[in-house]
């Protein structure tokens, strides 16, 4: 059973966050940002992974907090359910198509964290959301899960569409790197013995 439970409680936010690696893309999330919401259906139904998302913020000042916070407490959860990562295919990349827009993801389940962003938007807010609040999310959620990740635009004009892909496109590798693989399912990928940074 790959799932974990994640609480999170500060001045600043309230999370409770349960995630299932081997799931079906079922969701359940409700952050009171709309936008936010919208993009973590996204990684649920494109990863596999169950995710359910419960979070209270200080959003009366901005959304900086609810959003950088999820990307903590799922990061956790990842981190968690993985364990000592055995048997997982632990590598993959994709290129991932969104009408005008092309996002590429990298990743490395590796325990060592590290985010490369190469993301422009041309606008600062997609509705009321801050267009700069996606990098956060993502530095937030590398940070916690333990991976290596690279995400790059190569091409797109709508920021909707960019923001969409990014979560998209993590979505799928995190699907691929996190399967077992049946030729290792009893090892941890690695020379070290241990996938734990």
């Amino acid at each position: 059973m790959r799932k974990a439970t994640i609480e999170r409680q500060t001045t600043e936010t309230q999370l409770t966050a349960t995630l299932d690696v081997d799931g079906t893309g079922a969701y359940d999330i409700k952050t009171g940002v709309g936008f936010l919401d919208h993009m973590l259906e996204q990684l649920a139904r494109h990863s596999l992974a169950d995710i359910t998302l419960r979070a209270k913020g200080d959003l009366h000042i901005d959304f900086h907090h609810t959003t950088e916070d999820s990307g903590i407490a799922l990061g956790q959860a990842f981190a968690k359910a993985l364990g000592d990562r055995k048997g997982i295919r632990r590598y993959a990349s994709l290129d991932l198509a969104m009408d005008e827009t092309l996002v590429r993801a990298a990743i490395d389940v590796s325990g060592r964290p590290y985010l490369v962003w190469n993301v422009n938007f041309t606008r600062d807010k997609i509705g009321d959301f801050d267009t700069e609040l996606v990098r956060e999310w993502f530095q937030a959620f590398a940070m916690n899960a333990g991976v290596t990740l690279h995400v790059g635009l190569l091409h797109g004009e709508n920021n909707h569409h960019i923001a969409e892909a990014c979560f998209k496109a993590l979505a799928r590798v995190l699907r691929e790197a996190t399967e077992i693989d049946p030729r290792q399912k009893d090892r941890i990928p690695s020379t070290k013995g241990s996938l734990a940074g």
